[in-house]
């Protein structure tokens, strides 16, 4: 039987010893590295729904109904805006 996740777990408590600060120092977590993503709001205009992908990111947007409001990446919103049915607001 693998004790593979044994082992992950005991690499990810490691601690790295710095020999200038003569201190434990605990490794960062890399979810405490993960940056927020900045987003700007469209709202779609037009008379059914609408799916878009990004062109950066290729994430996948989905406006529902007439009105509807998404957070849109910044790195996609130059993209976004070249679309008639959807508005910055």
């Amino acid at each position: 039987m693998c004790n593979c996740g044994k082992k992950r777990t005991a690499f990810k408590q490691q601690r790295i010893i710095d020999p200038n600060l003569a201190a434990v120092v605990p490794q960062q977590s890399s979810l405490q590295s993960i940056q927020p993503v900045k987003t700007v709001m469209f709202q779609y205009t037009g008379n059914t729904a609408l799916s878009v992908i990004g062109n950066v990111t290729r994430k996948s947007y989905r406006f529902s109904f007439p009105g509807d409001i998404q957070h849109i990446t910044l790195s996609d919103a130059a993209g976004m805006a070249a679309i008639p049915v959807l508005k910055r607001i």
